[in-house]
């Protein structure tokens, strides 16, 4: 069955070692009969969520805030996957990523009790180091508070310098690794 996969990239670096995962991802996916959208976070122009909890209230624009996200929400609420993707930023996701992600609430304040559309989800990372323990605690238990199904995780460390994955062994692999996640889609 082709899926819905929605790529939201919280890189700040438009060729850096990010992209090439989800490049390898997408690639995969596409092969394997799937759509993807991908949203470059970097070039929108989102606000950081205001805690108001007064969204909810228009199925369309369900956040009080009106910037770019209205064009993730639509394209989120039909996903049936989505694909966390982010460079290692002191030790969890980028700024970037995390102010969208939090603004998704606003689609579940459409919902009774506040439930979030059930999704399936993938992690991307890149980093210089190795240490992602904090960055997939929090996607663990971002998981179970969503009632999201984790189908995988592609974290690849050792790549600073942009083009780094792609003339590192570990890189080299880890983006075979995101191609062939793409594939199982």
């Amino acid at each position: 069955m082709n899926k819905k996969i929605v790529v939201l990239n919280g890189s700040p670096r438009m060729k850096g070692n990010t992209v090439s995962l989800i490049k390898a991802f997408t690639k995969g996916a596409e092969e394997a009969g799937n759509a993807v959208i991908c949203f470059e976070l970097q070039n929108m122009d989102i606000h950081g969520c205001l805690g108001c909890c007064k969204g909810g209230k228009n199925f369309n624009s369900p956040c009080v805030q009106k910037d770019d996200m209205l064009k993730i929400y639509p394209a989120y609420r039909e996903a049936d996957v989505v694909v966390l993707a982010s460079p290692l930023y002191y030790w969890t996701v980028s700024g970037q990523l995390k102010c969208a992600f939090d603004r998704l609430f606003a689609v579940a304040e459409c919902n009774e009790n506040f439930a979030n559309p059930k999704k399936d989800c993938i992690l991307l990372m890149a980093a210089e180091g190795h240490g992602f323990d904090e960055s997939t605690y929090w996607y663990d238990n971002l998981m179970k508070h969503m009632h999201w199904n984790s189908l995988g995780r592609v974290l690849c460390g050792g790549v600073f310098e942009i083009g780094d994955i792609d003339n590192t062994a570990e890189g080299i692999e880890k983006i075979e690794e995101a191609y062939k996640l793409g594939l199982t889609i």
